[in-house]
């Protein structure tokens, strides 16, 4: 192990079924959400928060399994670009060695997916692989609070578009 990098961490499995329309990608689990095993698990990210603004559900107030079943129900399917990588924190900027994560063989079980979304940079810096899909691939803002140049309600905006677009809300 490189002590500049951090220890090798293994990603969540994705949460999806069949009838996923948009697959939202995001990085790579935070520290919070590793330790959790539950996607966007750090209090501060906001993820959770837009979901509920979108679907006028109280998901932070739900039990993980209860969001998981509501993204599902809504035709959302996440995962993350990364399988695994070395990192010391919870930083994109200090991902090392990434290794992805078959994303052909998720879309391969999603016969109605329209579109992909990534949730923030990092997870765009795959677009060429993402865009050979031959569906629409969204960059939608970081919902991470490393993102705080971007107000909720632009982050907000910025996601209804795109969810709006897929039939998602």
């Amino acid at each position: 192990m490189n002590k500049l990098s951090g220890p090798r961490l293994e990603g969540l499995a994705p949460i999806w079924s069949p009838a996923a329309r948009l697959l939202l990608l995001g990085s790579f689990p935070s520290v919070a959400s590793l330790q959790a095993q539950q996607y966007y698990g750090h209090p501060r990210n906001q993820f959770w928060r837009i979901l509920a603004a979108l679907w006028g559900q109280d998901l932070p107030a739900m039990s993980y399994a209860e969001r998981v079943a509501a993204a599902q129900c809504h035709g959302l399917a996440i995962w993350d670009v990364y399988a695994s990588c070395e990192r010391e924190g919870s930083l994109d900027a200090a991902i090392r060695a990434p290794r992805p994560n078959d994303l052909a063989a998720l879309v391969s079980l999603l016969p109605n997916l329209q579109a992909i979304a990534h949730n923030g940079g990092e997870s765009a810096r795959t677009l060429r692989v993402t865009a050979a899909f031959g569906l629409p691939v969204y960059q939608l803002p970081s919902t991470s609070p490393a993102n705080a140049s971007w107000s909720f309600e632009r982050k907000l905006a910025a996601w209804s578009q795109v969810f709006a677009r897929h039939g998602l809300i």
